[in-house]
């Protein structure tokens, strides 16, 4: 995607097709969260972010989110 708000518009647009599958509208339905929560807590960041960003974004203190000053 090209910036955060074409990906939740995308993922709106998904959830709205009654044809997709439950599991393809649940996995959907989780990422527009996470993108819409991302957004909220980055203002400023207009970037896609990718599937780290988001986990990290959502689990600060996860062994592979902490980053070391050395």
């Amino acid at each position: 995607m090209e910036n955060i708000n074409a990906h939740i518009q995308k993922d709106r647009e998904l959830l709205n097709d009654p044809t997709i599958s439950p599991q393809s509208r649940r996995h959907t339905q989780e990422e527009l969260n996470a993108l819409e929560s991302y957004k909220e807590n980055h203002p400023e960041d207009t970037h896609d972010p990718t599937s780290l960003e988001l986990y990290c974004d959502a689990n600060p203190e996860a062994p592979e989110c902490l980053v070391y000053d050395d």
